[in-house]
């Protein structure tokens, strides 16, 4: 019985650990992030910060002599599903596996860019030296992105999507479909 009792004993103090661990956690998530709950309103346009970081790296490009585009912002459910469906049901290639709400730009926290080259052209081409250091532009970007607490797309381990750069807040698409927002 004397084993059975501090068993209770040692598991009422673990279960105890964790509800404390739990009130703190649930509280720093109070700080970072807002539960809209399910029915939250989907946003309209960028993130204030992701709209000042895409700012700051047009200027930054443009310093460094890079001609850079952002060719996609913010994206509708109704645009995401189109976009989803061209090279599947509709002519063209594919070119995203993600559907309305699976994707940051959905939710005004991604972004994606082009290079322009010497002919005015829109380009995607990676190995493109336009201002001519030695180093590829795209890479340059990338770099220059990432400094600025952007996550780059072709760091992704699968499939990498150049062009993307997103900020995340720490919030998953999962998340973000259920409610939850970055706080500011």
């Amino acid at each position: 019985m004397k084993k059975f009792s501090n068993l209770l004993i040692t598991w009422g103090i673990v279960f105890l650990f964790l509800i404390i661990l739990g009130f703190f956690y649930n509280r720093s998530i109070d700080d970072n992030y807002l539960y809209l709950g399910e029915d939250a309103p989907i946003p309209t346009q960028l993130h204030p910060l992701v709209e000042e970081k895409k700012n700051i790296l047009l200027q930054q490009a443009a310093e460094s002599s890079i001609n850079l585009v952002i060719t996609d912002e913010f994206r509708t459910f109704e645009e995401q599903d189109a976009l989803f469906e061209r090279g599947r049901t509709t002519q063209g290639n594919i070119v995203t596996n993600a559907r309305a709400g699976e994707t940051y730009h959905n939710y005004g926290l991604a972004i994606d860019y082009a290079l322009i080259n010497e002919a005015g052209d829109y380009i995607w081409d990676t190995t493109y030296d336009g201002n001519n250091n030695g180093i590829s532009d795209w890479f340059e970007v990338a770099e220059l992105a990432k400094d600025l607490g952007f996550e780059w797309g072709g760091d992704w381990s699968g499939f990498k999507d150049y062009p993307h750069l997103q900020m995340t807040f720490g919030l998953s698409i999962h998340q973000l479909q259920d409610g939850m927002r970055p706080a500011t």
